[in-house]
């Protein structure tokens, strides 16, 4: 079987019975975000390129048909119109590292019905997944106020994949770089990592261990310093440091405590053996509020290791997200749920100067002085372009943050903006909305 089974069941009922009644016509969804967690004034758009790489590849084979049959317990025979679909819609996306808000769509899926609703439940699962991440992580990036990040959250990510999408997404908003070896590679993100506490604790004593190490590893080396006692842990580094001739590019590594205090007297040990040029770096259970603190308080710390809270997001590890079908067949479709109601239509951004958006429908003209953030990215089942880049998402992050209002980039009690409607969209909701309360109340 394929990720094409990677899918909620009433994906594959709702698309057997489209088929079945010949419901093949275009379909639009609509990805977004009802409301921004409360802990959250923006979001950074992410997962899209591995969202396009999963609509390239999709087709429906004979195993996964047998897949869908097994879960249905049902003759093979009765989900064979499933064998063979593929998808060759087209996509209109945020482009990654963007700034997004709340009702904006990250992406919107045009193809046969179908189609577009056997993808729905795998692209609702990277996309929101993604952001989540790359929304945390971007605000480690505010808090570390230039100084360099590491993604240490593959241990205690949701799983090895989740941990690879976290370093990714890390690199993507401007860390320095990633514990994670595979990513590493497959990204081109720099790799880093010190030492765990089980090493210094296998030799005899703190001093052969990073002696030891250093050997292994001739070029700059970092000691983790916390295993016993860490006052005496700085000043052995020192003296193994001192002794070896080693400084420009070593670092010393403090993961528990009282980060900062224990950062000014490390700094003092380190300064008066001189060994200005060795760095010092702060991990053990940061994320933006740990590092913000130590940041305004002034901790000598040069560099942070960010992991578990980072990696899940755990401050707001899932954003209360929609894929809903906007437009079918040519007619504007909308739900009046209490409490979800969606705006029909397909829809485009218009963000102008300061992160001022607005939401309109996907054929208006963008008023003077905006850009939209909506391109199609697919077309066919084929992208439209080059896989996009780490570089250029992060470039267009940095533009984007530096234009977000302050108190959306607050880390405590941020306000996010609201964008409005456009009068075009306004007016065809009221229209849509009409139009189904009257077909809802009129007599059988």
């Amino acid at each position: 079987m394929s990720e094409v089974t990677t899918t909620d069941l009433y994906e594959v009922t709702m698309a057997l019975s489209y088929l079945r009644e010949d419901m093949r016509a275009p379909a639009t969804f609509s990805l977004f975000v009802r409301d921004l967690p409360r802990e959250r004034g923006f979001l950074v758009a992410a997962g899209l390129e591995p969202a396009l790489d999963y609509l390239a590849g999709f087709r429906v084979g004979r195993a996964d048909v047998e897949g869908f049959a097994r879960a249905l317990r049902r003759p093979v025979a009765d989900l064979d119109p499933l064998r063979g679909l593929s998808f060759d819609g087209e996509v209109r996306a945020v482009p990654e590292g963007r700034i997004v808000l709340a009702g904006e769509p990250l992406l919107e899926v045009t193809a046969p019905l179908p189609q577009a609703q056997l993808v729905e439940t795998y692209l609702l699962s990277l996309v929101c997944h993604q952001t989540a991440v790359a929304s945390k992580a971007a605000r480690c990036v505010q808090a570390a106020a230039g100084r360099p990040l590491v993604d240490f959250s593959l241990r205690r990510a949701h799983g090895p994949g989740a941990g690879m999408q976290a370093a990714r997404l890390c690199a993507l908003v401007g860390f320095a770089g990633t514990s994670n070896v595979a990513a590493a590679c497959r990204y081109g993100i720099p790799a880093a990592g010190t030492m765990a506490h089980s090493y210094v604790e296998c030799f005899p004593s703190e001093e052969r261990a990073f002696r030891a190490f250093a050997r292994t590893h001739p070029g700059p080396v970092t000691f983790l310093v916390d295993t016993y006692d860490t006052g005496r842990g700085v000043a052995t580094a020192a003296r193994v440091f001192a002794d070896l001739g080693l400084a420009e590019g070593c670092a010393i590594r403090l993961d528990s405590g009282d980060l900062g205090a224990l950062a000014r007297r490390a700094r003092a040990v380190l300064d008066e053996a001189g060994l200005a040029d060795v760095r010092i770096i702060a991990s053990g259970g940061l994320d933006e509020y740990g590092v913000d603190r130590l940041v305004r308080d002034g901790a000598p710390i040069d560099a942070y290791a960010v992991g578990t809270k980072v990696g899940t997001a755990a401050d707001a590890p899932y954003l209360d997200a929609a894929y809903k079908l906007v437009e079918y067949d040519g007619r504007p479709v909308m739900k009046l749920s209490s409490a979800k109601v969606t705006s029909p239509g397909p829809k485009q951004v218009f963000r102008g100067p300061g992160l001022r958006d607005v939401i309109a429908l996907a054929n208006e003209a963008a008023p003077e002085g905006t850009e939209p953030l909506l391109r199609t990215v697919m077309r066919g089942g084929l992208r439209t372009g080059p896989p996009d880049t780490l570089t250029a998402a992060r470039a267009r992050f940095e533009a984007d943050l530096a234009a977000l209002p302050e108190a959306a980039r607050a880390l405590d009690s941020p306000v996010a903006p609201v964008p409005p409607m456009s009068t075009r969209l306004t007016a065809l909701t009221a229209v849509v909305r009409h139009r189904i309360t009257i077909r809802s109340t009129a007599t059988p």
